[in-house]
């Protein structure tokens, strides 16, 4: 993962070889909080349980640990860590761990990991002869959210579908496009991928704002930006109606399912890779709740918000590998109860495989009274908190998985939205 806050990070490296880890821990906590550098890296004098919120929820996507706010982990931090002056100290607490892994890789002390799986080697792919990658942006309501467009060499000007991939953590829009390798299947489907990137200025690690109830609805906050990126490419574009998707991965993934919630009559269809139902989180308090177990109160359907369409069952296919520790497989459960709740829908069939030389793999398909398949949910054996079957070209990937872009592009291009829908 690449950390745009490199001096702060120099010095929580510096103060916990040390041995200073409360101050270290201290300092982390306030980057998460999404304080800029420079007052991060200021004295916190008012102590950490004075200081507001956090804006952010970020993890180790190594360990799947979920970085808690001060003071439980500064407590535990402080306790775990005798001296480091004249003997070795004991195991670092993964999370802080997992902080300096990413920015140090080589040079963590006495236990660090190195490099974390899934960090990415690279941050740009080619682009084919005859194919763009192409920057552009919205507004709404003096907010900007800017977007990568990929349009492959295969598209000729005849209605396509569109496929809206929303990045998790940290993540940018090439980034998210290198891990995924979506791009090269639009290249075999002649589809067109778009990629809205959260700014820095809405989140401090680029989530998405899942959690904030004016980011949870119809043609407010996030949803109005990611559906007006929607629309403007319908414009520009010969797109199929029918065949607009929206997909993503952890806070990216918990958007997708918002905007699926709010958004039946634009989008035919919803993946959901390692998130969280739309309503499992409506504060900071019940989003770490929610990610640690899964939301207290199943989030009923929808928080479509004014002038949204009769509801109707979104298909939904869900990716969650079962030693995710940072959200838990249990909110996957909670994404299909979720997009079942319209209508009635049964177990069709449950089939079990493997990856050669990577994870097995339960899919489970669920289908209306007539047969009709509408929602699948894969649960991936093993694996963590990343995109299964990912490129190692960008972050937050697993190789060992089965490939969760090929199969949701398989789902969505299966379920067309139909005519009368919306």
């Amino acid at each position: 993962m690449n950390v745009p806050l490199s001096n702060s990070m120099r010095e929580a490296n510096r103060l916990t070889r040390e041995g200073r880890l409360t101050e270290a821990s201290a300092l982390l906590q306030r980057l998460l909080r999404g304080e800029s550098e420079a007052a991060a890296s200021a004295p916190d004098t008012a102590g950490l349980s004075a200081v507001g919120h956090p804006r952010i929820l970020d993890m180790n996507p190594e360990t799947g640990e979920l970085l808690e706010p001060a003071p439980t982990r500064e407590k535990a931090f402080a306790a775990g860590w005798r001296t480091a002056a004249g003997r070795t100290p004991p195991a670092m607490p993964e999370a802080l761990r997992g902080l300096l892994d990413q920015a140090f890789p080589k040079g963590v002390p006495q236990g660090g990991q190195g490099p974390m799986a899934g960090q990415a080697s690279q941050m740009a792919e080619p682009v084919p002869e005859g194919a763009e990658f192409v920057a552009g942006f919205v507004t709404d309501h003096g907010r900007r959210l800017d977007y990568k467009l990929y349009v492959p060499s295969t598209y000729q000007g005849r209605a396509v579908p569109l496929v809206v991939m929303l990045h998790g953590c940290t993540q940018s829009p090439d980034d998210f496009a290198a891990g995924t390798r979506m791009n090269a299947l639009a290249e075999e489907h002649a589809c067109l991928i778009a990629y809205p990137g959260q700014s820095q200025s809405a989140n401090a690690q680029k989530c998405w704002n899942w959690f904030k109830p004016g980011d949870q609805q119809r043609e407010q906050g996030e949803p109005a930006l990611i559906a007006g990126i929607t629309r403007q490419i319908m414009r520009s574009h010969a797109v199929d109606p029918r065949r607009v998707y929206i997909a993503g991965l952890s806070a990216g993934g918990a958007a997708a399912a918002i905007m699926a919630q709010a958004y039946p009559d634009l989008y035919a269809a919803v993946g959901v890779h390692s998130g969280l139902a739309c309503g499992a989180a409506r504060d900071i308090p019940s989003a770490f709740a929610a990610m640690r177990q899964g939301a207290a109160v199943p989030p009923q359907p929808g928080h479509p918000g004014p002038a949204a369409p009769r509801p109707r069952i979104v298909p939904t296919i869900v990716f969650h590998a079962d030693q995710d520790r940072t959200v838990h497989p249990r909110n996957g459960d909670q994404v299909i109860a979720q997009s079942s709740a319209s209508g009635v829908l049964r177990v069709k069939a449950v089939q079990n495989g493997q990856v050669p030389g990577g994870h097995a793999y339960r899919r489970t398909i669920y289908a209306d009274t007539a047969g009709k398949p509408l929602l699948e949910q894969w649960l991936v054996h093993g694996g963590g908190h990343a995109w299964s079957g990912g490129s190692p070209a960008g972050t937050y990937t697993d190789a060992r998985g089965p490939d969760a872009s090929r199969e949701m592009l398989r789902f969505f291009l299966e379920h067309p939205k139909d005519s009368s829908a919306g």
